[in-house]
């Protein structure tokens, strides 16, 4: 288990603090949603979360069969819908190494597709992940 506390911090600012590690991120609401947009926007860490759970899954996969992914990249887009405001959609393309071995390269939009995040988001949030290799 893992804990994590936060604390409003004023102008829809807020301070995350990861128990274990005590690393600390901050937040704040988006320009178009009343705040100053000067930071990942709550919204904006599920959209993190699921490109970097995907790149981390991949990870975990690839280095039990000593395949190296270093350099793979995540870029997701966030779509929300119209009030009342939430997720409509997080559209990701991930880019992993040419070099990574043919039959590990099937695997991976399987691996992907089952990544914690995806799996714990509600089904009405799209969800595409398009896998390239460059």
């Amino acid at each position: 288990m893992v804990t994590i506390s936060s604390k409003y911090t004023g102008q829809k600012h807020c301070e995350a603090t990861h128990g274990p590690s005590q690393s600390t991120i901050q937040t704040d609401a988006p320009k178009d949603n009343q705040g100053l947009g000067e930071t990942f926007s709550p919204t904006d860490l599920v959209a993190t979360a699921v490109g970097t759970c995907i790149l981390t899954t991949v990870a975990i996969h690839a280095e039990k069969e000593n395949i190296s992914i270093v350099g793979a990249t995540s870029y997701t887009e966030k779509v929300m819908t119209p009030p009342p405001r939430r997720i409509a959609s997080l559209k990701t393309v991930c880019k992993f190494p040419n070099s990574i071995p043919e039959e590990f390269k099937k695997r991976i939009p399987e691996i992907a597709n089952n990544c914690p995040v995806k799996k714990s988001l509600h089904p009405d949030v799209e969800v595409p992940v398009e896998i390239l290799f460059v």
